[in-house]
């Protein structure tokens, strides 16, 4: 997110038929808009808003680097997780060929809204008789390593869980 003054000083270079307007530059593009989302061809995720409300207006930044084609089928795409911030961020893949679990651009981001749910509701991780903090640790590495769902994920999870238990491990 950028100031909203940002556009008061700048001839902006287009505006679209839904009113964004778009300044350009060599490094990138800055937008001014009220939506947020997929826009035609190009998904805009708009950060550094506490509060944020669709239809208020935002200037938003985006450096040229990660702009990236919406080939939405194609596995090119991996998930890192900060324990930190608690949050998964959604990476290409580059020219390096990283030994990640590479995904769809769709899978990657139901992913990361899953993440995200499971820190903002952890009711669920109290079944597990572990702590929270292990709990969604262990299904994280999960869902950033598989393609199976989010239920089948948290049923293994339970299994191995209960088989440590039983072995006394």
């Amino acid at each position: 997110m950028i100031a909203k003054n940002f556009f008061l000083k700048k001839k902006f270079h287009y505006k679209s038929k839904s009113g964004s307007l778009y300044f350009y530059t060599c490094e990138g593009v800055y937008r001014y808009s009220n939506h947020w989302g997929r826009v035609a061809n190009c998904r805009w995720k708009i950060s550094g808003i506490e509060n944020y409300k669709n239809q208020n207006y935002y200037v938003g930044y985006a450096k040229w680097k990660h702009f990236w084609g919406l080939n939405e089928n194609r596995k090119l795409f991996y998930l890192e997780f900060d324990s930190t911030t608690e949050k998964a961020i959604i990476v290409k893949v580059g020219s390096e060929n990283p030994s990640r679990f590479l995904m769809s651009l769709n899978l990657a981001i139901k992913r990361q809204k899953q993440i995200k749910a499971l820190f903002k509701n952890h009711k669920w991780a109290l079944y597990y008789n572990k702590p929270v903090e292990v709990v969604q640790d262990e299904l994280i590495k999960k869902l950033i390593n598989s393609d199976e769902t989010l239920r089948a994920l948290k049923q293994n999870l339970r299994r191995s869980f209960k088989q440590t238990l039983e072995i006394g491990v």
